[in-house]
């Protein structure tokens, strides 16, 4: 009864996507592309041009309901405004501009190469409908988040573990002004690797494209909940069923969610990109109420053991310095085969 109330009512809002995507490419996109010369990348442009306009709604969506969230409970002041405004920025580069691009131009082709030689090879991706014939949309669309989330979660962890990945991924947890556009203060370099190996997975279990699409904005859209600066809890039972932005706070906080163990060691806890079914399964869940202060613990200033005071680790101001610095501590943590 329901689906066939919700029917009409998601018809139309699929045509008045597809209009305003047709609109926007021929408008804006179809001309660029040409004027660079790149009119052979005309479908990947088209393509393109989805995200593009995806990207545009999740910031208004954004920017009506988590800022004003923001403004009305915020978990902790926010002391560093500038800090902020770069997250914006890794936003808007993310959702809608150069990373777009970058992704449009090499990792479209290069999924699409992909798929072709297999199946020149005769490999077939793993349709859902072919193993459970008769499933409907709605189950495989809910089966292939569960996987793909799972995937994050392997992937999220494991960025924690090798030393020179964390050079990369360390960038995200620096900052100490956690907040609505945090989800995306991510080195270049470990987002493309991550939309590498998901787009891949996805490919290899066969989700169709307009899913993965949908799978993809309904993830950044719940990540960026959870780093926003809100006092803000599911209660005891969907504490379990949603990562919540108490419980990813608690994956940001200085030496306890990625440090847990202690200086230098491996830890953490609270990996979950959507579901903290992964965390509870795997031992690494942690529902502590508090909001704690976030950040990386090399940022913090000490006394060594000569009693000399030394400053924090530099993470740097603005987005190239932090792309700059992130390299650097790339190959030092991978020279030193470990974190410091």
């Amino acid at each position: 009864m329901i689906a066939a109330l919700l029917a009409p009512i998601v018809a139309a809002v699929v045509d008045t996507f597809g209009q305003a995507q047709g609109w926007l490419f021929q408008t804006v996109v179809h001309p660029v592309v040409y004027h660079l010369g790149f009119g052979e990348f005309t479908e990947e442009a088209f393509e393109g041009t989805e995200w593009l306009l995806i990207g545009m709604c999740e910031l208004l969506l954004l920017f009506l309901v988590l800022r004003p969230m923001e403004a009305l409970i915020p978990a902790q002041k926010i002391t560093d405004p500038r800090a902020r405004w770069n997250d914006f920025l890794y936003t808007v580069l993310h959702r809608i501009g150069l990373f777009s691009v970058l992704i449009f131009f090499t990792l479209d082709p290069l999924m699409d190469t992909l798929a072709g030689a297999l199946r020149f090879d005769n490999v077939r991706p793993l349709h859902l409908e072919t193993l459970l014939p008769g499933i409907s949309p709605l189950a495989s669309f809910l089966i292939y988040f569960v996987l793909l989330d799972f995937v994050d979660y392997c992937y999220h962890r494991a960025s924690h573990h090798f030393g020179w990945w964390w050079g990369l991924h360390s960038l995200h947890h620096s900052q100490q002004n956690l907040n609505l556009w945090s989800d995306n203060r991510n080195h270049l370099l470990d987002d493309l690797l991550r939309d590498v190996v998901m787009a891949v997975i996805a490919l290899g279990i066969g989700v169709p494209p307009g899913q993965y699409i949908l799978l993809v904005s309904i993830s950044r859209i719940l990540q960026s909940l959870q780093h926003a600066n809100v006092r803000l809890h599911f209660g005891r039972i969907g504490e379990r069923l949603l990562v919540s932005p108490r419980f990813h706070r608690t994956h940001h906080a200085i030496g306890i969610g990625h440090e847990s163990k202690g200086k230098g060691s491996m830890g953490g806890c609270n990996f979950g990109v959507v579901l903290p079914i992964w965390d509870m399964l795997l031992g690494t869940a942690n529902f502590s109420t508090g909001y704690a202060r976030t950040g990386v613990r090399d940022q913090l200033a000490r006394i060594d053991r000569n009693g000399i005071g030394r400053p924090g680790r530099n993470y740097g101001r603005g987005f190239w310095q932090q792309q700059w610095l992130g390299l650097r501590r790339m190959v030092e943590f991978a020279r030193k085969k470990g974190r410091s």
